[in-house]
């Protein structure tokens, strides 16, 4: 089986060093080709592992020893085990589909061969970061999938606001890895090791203490890439990278890191009760808060993006209640239906020139009705409706909160869940049905080629049935992870839930139909207090701008130019002036001319015999 894992970690670094350094621009079509085809192999090779992985056969492989200092040893090693082979799974199925897509999407850009060689290494990070059998391997790959993010979504750098949004995803997760980097140290400190199996081995040997700080940082660590509150807004401005990219970061790699390291260090999590519960509380605030913005945004990736932010807070408020193969499997549902709806609003941007703003569009079913249909069920299976795959893994997470007594919790995400299926069919109303809006701005649209919806499919068909897996996946996880059922009966909270998001999706169907359009009130509401703080993100950037940017850069200013330039230089420029200044005073003694050598020896001899005298003893 070790040839198996390392053809599915390899195959995408293959693919990208093909597109770097023997993808040829005139035929460029080859790169996405090869590209895709080492991320299919990829993806069979993790299917054979899915299949050949039970409760007895864990596959753990040691390619070379890494780090060897004192009693630091470090292997760089993989392992296939039931929560590893299962992210192996989903994050290749997932590339693959969207390598696929990227053909068609970025095949007039003049960089595609280096639009390739940055999406294939983005996978090939996300995989080492998720098969290390060791805390520093995932954190390799961590700081991976952390810089070719920045080269993805600062992909089109000759946009000022591509290269901000870059710097600031890429700064704001460099905060956050701080607080990791201080959970990877006190794991060694106190256990000696790295490993995972040695480090859960002496987990509960440790004082509260230790174990509270630890998963205190560590938690630090993941609330940065998975864009936890306050370091949430990098997540909406990364929009600014190409829209496979946002399908990427969104559903299979970045933020989805953050929750796969909670449930990697469950063995901690489940000792510190007082650090998982604030995770439940934290999670269930940006379910809300992420929803609410969503509810008056008018940016189509925008939208898509505060959704993911909103489910991330589902999956953080069910492995903070410790029910971790809950939040693992909405993780893998979340893959599916949030990839379908980025793509679908790739195929939307194409049609419409690039147009983000959804109030500019409008009746777009009838020239792109099968993007309509994928993006239809992409948003029944985030808003939870049965029998879609959202439908099972949200439900769940509420009855667990249910099930817990957490009641402030549960409500939260029962409104958060109407609020989804609000905002979801908002988009969909204004996008492809009433008025043909676009007509009035000159837009022609047209449906995508049928290779890029054929790309899509898979992931429309995993977001509609993939529900039914629920139970094979319980049973297969929790070999590894905590099981964990919520004692309630489950009829009742999947009316609740399933009435809720329903009424709530017709709720929205009407208002689009016969209000929203209305030039009247839609400037009327948009006066609305409420409204400006949805649409201004509760003015948090701008507090960000005034309070920490703005100071940070007046201090630094103020370093620079008083004590850099002011002191520091001139003082090593001082120190220069003199001897350059010495320098050119005593150079006369190197002139060649003799008389002057002749009254200089005279001096020098003179100045000798008058330290003779000083200096010599008296009798």
């Amino acid at each position: 089986m070790e040839k198996y894992i390392y053809i599915t970690l390899f195959s995408p670094l293959i693919g990208s060093l093909f597109a770097a350094f023997f993808g040829e621009k005139e035929k460029k079509l080859i790169t996405g080709i090869f590209t895709s085809i080492m991320l299919i192999i990829s993806n069979l090779s993790a299917f054979y592992l899915l299949f050949h992985i039970d409760a007895t056969h864990i596959y753990h492989v040691k390619l070379m020893d890494w780090i060897s200092a004192g009693s630091l040893n470090v292997s760089f090693g993989f392992i296939a085990d039931q929560v590893s082979v299962v992210m192996m799974v989903m994050v290749t199925f997932v590339s693959a589909m969207i390598h696929i897509y990227s053909i068609g999407y970025m095949e007039h850009d003049k960089s595609f061969n280096r639009f390739f060689t940055y999406l294939s290494l983005f996978v090939f990070s996300m995989l080492i970061l998720v098969m290390s059998d060791n805390f520093l391997g995932l954190f390799i790959g961590w700081e991976g999938v952390g810089l070719c993010s920045w080269l993805l979504i600062g992909f089109w750098y000759h946009k000022d606001s591509a290269s901000w949004a870059a710097n600031e995803a890429f700064i704001m997760n460099r905060i956050a890895d701080l607080g990791m980097l201080i959970g990877l140290f006190l794991i060694y400190w106190n256990t000696g090791s790295l490993q995972y199996n040695e480090v859960f081995a002496k987990v509960p040997f440790l004082s509260s203490t230790t174990l509270t700080l630890i998963g205190i940082f560590l938690f630090i660590g993941a609330m940065g890439k998975s864009a936890q509150f306050p370091f949430h807004t990098w997540l909406a401005d990364a929009m600014e990278g190409p829209t496979p990219v946002s399908a990427l970061i969104h559903a299979a790699t970045m933020v989805t890191a953050g929750v796969f390291l909670i449930i990697r260090a469950n063995q901690i999590f489940s000792l510190v009760h007082g650090v998982s519960f604030c995770i439940a509380c934290l999670g269930a605030f940006v379910a809300v808060f992420a929803a609410s913005m969503a509810l008056v945004n008018n940016d189509l990736k925008k939208i898509i993006a505060y959704s993911t932010l909103s489910q991330l807070g589902y999956m953080f408020v069910a492995a903070g209640l410790g029910a971790y193969w809950i939040a693992f499997f909405h993780l893998i549902a979340h893959a599916f239906f949030k990839s379908v709806l980025f793509l679908g609003a790739g195929n939307v941007m194409h049609a419409m020139d690039d147009e983000l703003n959804i109030k500019k569009m409008g009746g777009l079913g009838k020239k792109m009705k099968w993007t309509m249909i994928i993006m239809i069920i992409g948003s029944l299976a985030l808003s939870g409706i049965y029998p879609f795959v959202g439908f099972y893994s949200k439900d769940k997470i509420l009855e667990v909160a249910f099930s817990e007594h957490a009641y402030i919790i549960w409500s939260m995400l029962w409104i958060g869940a109407g609020m989804t299926a609000f905002y979801s069919f908002r988009l969909i109303m204004l996008v492809f049905f009433g008025e043909e809006k676009y007509k009035h701005f000159g837009f022609h649209p047209h449906e995508v080629k049928a290779f890029v919806l054929w790309a899509m499919a898979p992931l429309a068909l995993f977001a509609t049935i993939g529900g039914l897996f629920q139970h094979p996946f319980m049973i297969f996880v929790t070999n590894l992870l905590p099981k964990f059922e919520p004692e309630i009966q489950p009829h009742f909270m999947n009316y609740v839930l399933a009435t809720a998001t329903l009424g709530l999706a017709i709720s929205v169907v009407l208002y689009t139909i016969y209000k929203y359009n209305k030039d009247g009130f839609s400037k009327k509401f948009e006066k609305n207090i409420i409204y400006k703080l949805l649409i201004n993100q509760y003015f948090i950037p701008q507090f960000y701008d005034k309070c920490i940017i703005k100071p940070y850069k007046e201090f630094s200013t103020f370093l620079w130019k008083k004590i850099d330039v002011g002191i520091i230089d001139k003082g090593v420029d001082g120190v220069a002036k003199i001897l350059y200044v010495s320098g050119d005073e005593t150079r006369i003694m190197q002139d060649g001319n003799l008389s002057n050598m002749l009254r200089l020896m005279v001096f020098g001899l003179l100045f000798l015999l008058l330290l003779v005298v000083i200096f010599s003893p008296v009798n």
